[in-house]
């Protein structure tokens, strides 16, 4: 009989990116003022302000879940140092769901925790696998991109980095996510 589907193992990892993304963009696309340019994604998660919020931080503690049950059931099996990684870029981004922009700086510091666990993630990638030149050239994406964005605010939103930082950190943890599913 022929079978259709990812293993458990790649449908839980590919889910834990694919889930929070998607509801992001429909968040962003249906709140009807967010701007790329001018907020940030968290925006779309303040509980008070934010008429999606819900679907927004839904999205986020979906894909803490995801990464947390990934990292938890299989990751550390290849390398604890990033499985350890992974593990605490779950636990920051449920830390961003649960402190949205509500609560002011502690919003910020989880934020930041978050995206440093992104970078975290990379550089453990290029020690593990012996490869510096792709993950070298994405994390100077990522800090160039906050770097323009805290020093000369462009963008004026933070959303732009975010999403940099986050979407050159998904090939890096999808190598690791193969390897590691190879085996289950």
């Amino acid at each position: 009989m022929f079978k259709i589907g990812l293993k458990p193992c790649m449908a839980i990892a590919v889910s834990a990116y694919v889930i929070p993304l998607t509801l992001v963009s429909i968040s962003a696309i249906t709140s009807g003022w967010f701007s790329l340019y001018d907020n940030a994604l968290s925006d779309l998660g303040h509980a008070v302000k934010s008429n999606v919020a819900p679907l927004f931080n839904l999205g986020l503690s979906l894909g803490a879940i995801l990464i947390i049950v990934f990292t938890s059931r299989y990751a550390f099996e290849l390398s604890k140092l990033l499985g350890a990684s992974l593990a605490f870029t779950g636990m920051s981004l449920n830390l961003v769901a649960v402190f949205d922009e509500a609560y002011g700086p502690l919003h910020l510091i989880v934020s930041m925790m978050f995206f440093l666990s992104l970078l975290a993630v990379v550089v453990a990638y290029a020690y593990i696998f012996k490869t510096y030149v792709p993950p070298t050239v994405a994390a100077l994406a990522g800090i160039t991109s906050w770097l323009l964005h805290f020093t000369y605010r462009v963008p004026r939103g933070a959303a732009i980095p975010e999403l940099i930082s986050i979407l050159v950190s998904i090939p890096f943890y999808m190598r690791y996510v193969v390897n590691v599913c190879k085996e289950h």
